[in-house]
C-alpha cells in the first residue's frame, strides 16, 4: 500500500463492458478502422490484489488459462506504468477470472486498466486520469474508458470518449462456446464506402446496431444458434466483436427466467447496468484526480 494513503480496496475490482451499438464507419490507412460505439459498464467483474514489493519485480501469482506473460494485459499494464514511472518498486498480481477471454465483454482490457488505477495509488504516483488513459491506449482501445470510468459515447478506434448518462437496466448476459477471431471478423466486413455517422441524439431516439454481428453469425454457428435462442425473449445485441450477446430485461424476475431457461453448455448470468466504474467512487477520497474533475 503507498504511504499514508488510507481507504484503498484490499480487492479491486475490473467490470465488464457492453457496446450498446458499433457502427464501422471505414478503413483507416493504418489499417485500423473508425468507429461509433456506447460503452456501459455491466455489474460482471473480474477481482485483483496486488502485493506492492520494492524489489521492482513484475509477477503474477498465477495464469489465467492460456494467456503467457507476454500477453498478459495486467503484467504489460505494470510494466509499461513501471517504465513510464521510471519507478523500482514491483507488485505480485492475484486476478480471480471471471470474465471471458475474448469475449467482446473487455475483460483483458478491464483488467489493465484497474492494474493502472490500482499501481498509480499503491505506487504513490499521483498520475492524473489523462496520463493514466494515454498510456493505457497504447495496451489497447477498450483500456481508456475502463480508465476514465464513465459510461460514454466513443469515436476513432474506441478512444476517443465523451461520457453519458445511460439508464441503468437489468441484462441477461449469453458467452456462446465459440472463441471469436476479431481480426478474422473484420476481415469478413463488406464495407462498401464509408457508412455516415450518427449523432447521440439518433442513438438516443432508438438508431444503431453492431455491424459486426451479421459476419459473427455467419462465421460462427454456435453464435448464430445462440442468437436464435435468446431471440426468443427480446432484442438481442452483441457486444464488441463477439462472441458475447445480451439482452435487455424489463426486471430482475424476467431476468432469472432467462438464465434458468438456458440449455446447458453456454455460460449465462444477469447482471446490473452501471455508468460508473465501481473502483472510481471511492477513489475519488483518495486521489486528487476524483471524476468531477477531469
Amino acid at each position: 500500500m503507498a504511504e499514508g494513503v488510507k481507504d484503498v480496496p484490499d480487492v479491486w475490482p475490473a467490470p465488464a463492458k457492453i457496446n450498446l451499438f458499433l457502427h464501422v464507419l471505414g478503413r483507416r490507412a493504418d489499417g485500423y478502422h473508425n468507429l461509433q460505439t456506447v460503452f456501459q459498464f455491466i455489474d460482471w467483474q473480474d477481482d485483483l490484489t496486488f502485493e506492492v514489493t520494492n524489489d521492482g519485480g513484475l509477477t503474477r501469482a498465477h495464469a489465467p488459462p492460456g494467456v503467457d506473460e507476454d500477453r498478459d494485459l495486467t503484467l504489460r499494464a505494470a510494466r509499461a506504468l513501471q517504465t513510464a514511472c521510471g519507478g523500482r518498486r514491483g507488485v505480485r498480481i492475484h486476478l480471480t477470472k471471471r470474465l471471458p477471454i475474448g469475449g467482446g465483454l473487455g475483460g483483458g482490457s478491464s483488467d489493465a486498466a484497474t492494474t493502472l488505477l490500482a499501481l498509480n495509488v499503491l505506487w504513490g504516483l499521483d498520475w492524473g486520469l489523462d496520463q493514466l488513459a494515454a498510456l493505457g491506449l497504447g495496451l489497447g482501445a477498450d483500456v481508456p474508458v475502463f480508465v476514465r470510468g464513465r459510461a460514454a459515447w466513443a469515436e476513432g478506434v474506441g478512444e476517443e470518449l465523451e461520457p453519458v448518462a445511460l439508464p441503468e437496466p437489468w441484462y441477461v448476459v449469453l458467452v456462446p462456446a465459440a472463441s471469436v477471431s476479431t481480426a478474422a471478423v473484420f476481415s469478413g466486413l463488406q464495407l462498401t464506402g464509408s457508412r455516415a455517422p450518427i449523432t447521440i441524439r439518433d442513438f438516443r431516439a432508438g438508431h444503431g446496431g453492431n455491424d459486426l454481428a451479421p459476419v459473427v453469425r455467419r462465421q460462427y454457428g454456435e453464435v448464430d444458434r445462440a442468437w436464435r435462442w435468446l431471440a426468443e425473449y427480446g432484442q438481442v445485441r452483441m457486444s464488441g466483436s463477439g462472441a458475447s450477446l445480451f439482452l435487455e430485461v424489463p426486471d430482475r424476475a424476467f431476468g432469472e427466467a432467462v438464465v434458468a431457461a438456458c440449455p446447458a453448455g453456454w455460460r449465462i448470468c444477469l447482471a446490473r447496468a452501471r455508468n460508473e466504474h465501481p473502483l472510481h467512487a471511492r477513489l475519488n477520497r483518495v486521489t486528487h484526480w476524483g471524476v468531477a474533475k477531469r
